[in-house]
């Protein structure tokens, strides 16, 4: 048996021994995003000069006029009438998705009619129509219960909660029905089998699985409500657009004050955006197992990432 033969020559070191070329990487120049951000800064900045100049505009009313005693009265009612209009959504959405999915022919084509109706025509046909229901109804008779004149009885305020309510009511059905329907089937027929009743598997199995589904989107409709609410300045219901128009018509200050209501609308929506976030973030446990990190997680990750001295290198 002959010896294997070594080709490789006697002063080359050996193949283990070198070490790798170092990888120089050179980052792609993405010219047009340069371009773009360019063009929309510059955009931006025309626009924001082009309401700091605004002759007509007195910006020193704005601020004088942000925390007046009847715009914050105004935005009391806003949050009052689109807490209590969403409260009255969410029961009635939860019983109409029930009822929709009803093997009870009766029940499930009541629901699709109510769900057709208030869906189909807007909202503030609706406030409107309950604004005038005296009309129709001069009296509200309930014989031994109550008994009175519907002018007495709808007021701007039930106006406004009747009409935000049922019509979010229809919205909630099928956010309901759909995340009713997201739950496998399988644990419905494993309740049944253990002895549970319909309506204890909906409550104990079904709906905690579903509110997964459920509750990012029932966030949306709250934040969306707090704007819809700006029609129920049609009933005369003295909410926050009302008030502040009332004060700009008096004042000539028309345009400062529809700044202060979108203002007051902004920090709404934003404080409960932030809500709806810890609230997705709650409920989203139970399916993912390592969590998004939250705003500030991610802050701090940033922070501790520049003071050390390989995130300052990166």
């Amino acid at each position: 048996m002959t010896d294997k033969i070594d080709k490789e020559p006697a002063d080359t070191p050996p193949r283990a021994s070198l070490a790798p070329e170092t990888i120089k990487a050179i980052p792609v120049r993405h010219y047009g995003r340069y371009v773009s951000a360019v063009i929309v800064l510059a955009l931006v900045a025309l626009l924001v000069n082009a309401f700091a100049t605004a002759e007509k505009i007195q910006w020193s009313a704005v601020g004088d006029k942000l925390f007046d005693s009847t715009v914050l009265a105004g935005a009391g009612r806003t949050l009052l009438i689109s807490v209590l209009a969403m409260i009255v959504g969410v029961v009635l959405g939860v019983l109409l998705a029930v009822m929709r999915l009803s093997k009870n022919p009766v029940t499930s084509w009541v629901a699709w009619a109510y769900i057709w109706f208030f869906r189909g025509t807007p909202v503030y046909v609706q406030l409107l129509l309950w604004f005038n229901l005296a009309l129709i109804f001069p009296m509200l008779n309930l014989g031994p219960i109550y008994k009175d004149e519907m002018t007495d009885v709808m007021t701007p305020f039930m106006c406004a909660l009747l009409g935000l309510g049922l019509n979010e009511a229809a919205y909630m059905a099928e956010i309901c029905r759909a995340g009713l329907m997201a739950v496998d089937e399988g644990q419905t027929e494993a309740a049944h089998a253990l002895g549970m009743s319909h309506g204890k598997t909906l409550r104990r199995i079904v709906i905690p699985q579903a509110m997964r589904v459920i509750v990012p989107p029932t966030g949306n409709e709250f934040i969306n409500m707090l704007k819809t609410s700006s029609l129920v300045y049609a009933v005369t219901y003295n909410e926050l657009l009302r008030a502040t128009s009332t004060i700009g018509s008096t004042s000539y200050a028309v345009m400062e004050m529809l700044f202060v209501a979108s203002i007051w609308y902004l920090v709404m929506t934003s404080v409960f955006s932030v809500f709806q976030y810890y609230l997705e973030r709650r409920f989203a446990r139970g399916s993912s197992r390592n969590l998004p990190p939250t705003p500030f997680q991610k802050i701090r990750a940033n922070l501790l990432s520049l003071r050390s001295p390989q995130g300052g290198a990166a």
